[in-house]
């Protein structure tokens, strides 16, 4: 089932217009993925969604029903005060001013499969018996010329009437957010000509099933390219900078070491090519089965101005399922 992701670059790069469709999964650490071509979509055990398209029988969604609700069974604050303590002695030291500290939660949940069926995400992602995405930030898109890319930085809860307003002139996140986007600029500009931001900080609604909704803050960065060597400029951009942090060299390399684990296929990628246009997301809202049960992988953004507590209860709040009963 995976391959190495050097195998998927080549792939990638003989992609042009009129190429046949396929589908592709990259790691974090760009070591190993999943690629299938149009041949495999049916008789894949890995299951995608883009939008209207899925490779997954149609069915299949219109039957799910969740049989249980997520839960979390254990929370270790103690844990994640030790390793923000060490992320912020790196922002001091002038090593990193944004930084995308992330956590592993035991939960208890439906099958992954049942939770890809009833996903109410724009992409969706299953790879049976290790992990199910059900993700809402798109990476790059890519159609008639245009490259585009919506990186989203900034949550909140929708618990007061005044949520939008309170999200978007909150002075940390909106300091986290214009860092971001700087970023995801310098990545466009290696990759693209003429890029220029498109949009900047609106604000969306995802639904949490038996939560009030989740504010994302995203904007949206666009610039000129081709098909050309599509695999190279895709490692050129990542990891992903929403989900790592600034500047990226030195924060992916201080995230290893606070971390202490691998995130595999969690902030990794995932993309669709349909013959025409070019589709890919960041792997969050992120579920894997490993020893010891399901975990759910969930952070967010440090910065100078962060607060240990408030940051550990948003990565707490970045835990559900998505979408209302179908």
């Amino acid at each position: 089932m995976f391959v190495n992701a050097e195998y998927i670059r080549a792939r990638l790069n003989a992609l042009h217009e009129g190429s046949t469709p396929c589908f592709f999964a990259l790691d974090y650490e760009l070591k190993e993925g999943v690629f299938l071509s149009a041949d495999d979509f049916a008789q894949s055990p890995v299951k995608f969604r883009f939008g209207g398209f899925s490779n997954a029988p149609q069915e299949n969604f219109l039957k799910a029903k969740h049989t249980s609700a997520l839960k979390i069974l254990q929370t270790d604050f103690a844990a994640y005060k030790k390793k923000f303590a060490s992320v912020m002695r790196a922002i001091e030291r002038g090593d990193t001013y944004l930084i995308n500290l992330t956590i592993s939660t035991p939960v208890e949940c439906p099958p992954l499969e049942e939770i890809f069926y009833l996903s109410n995400a724009p992409f969706a992602l299953l790879v049976p018996e290790h992990f199910v995405c059900f993700s809402p930030e798109r990476f790059v898109k890519i159609e008639n010329g245009k490259i585009s890319s919506c990186p989203m930085k900034g949550t909140r809860t929708a618990e007061s009437a005044n949520a939008h307003e309170e999200i978007l002139s909150d002075f940390k996140e909106t300091c986290e957010h214009n860092t971001i986007v700087d970023l995801l600029r310098n990545d466009l500009n290696a990759v693209a000509k003429n890029v220029r931001l498109e949009k900047f900080r609106y604000v969306e609604n995802f639904s949490r099933r038996g939560h009030e909704d989740i504010l994302q803050v995203s904007s949206e960065i666009s610039g000129v390219t081709s098909f050309d060597k599509l695999g190279d400029k895709l490692f050129k951009m990542l990891p992903a900078g929403s989900v790592t942090g600034a500047p990226k060299k030195k924060t992916v390399e201080i995230l290893a070491d606070v971390e202490g684990e691998a995130r595999g296929f969690y902030t990794g990628v995932f993309g669709y090519f349909d013959g025409k246009s070019f589709d890919s997301a960041v792997c969050i809202r992120f579920i894997e089965k490993r020893k010891g049960g399901y975990f759910y992988r969930s952070g967010g953004g440090i910065t100078a101005n962060s607060d240990c507590r408030a940051e550990f209860d948003e990565a707490l709040a970045k835990i559900y399922l998505s979408g209302k009963p179908r």
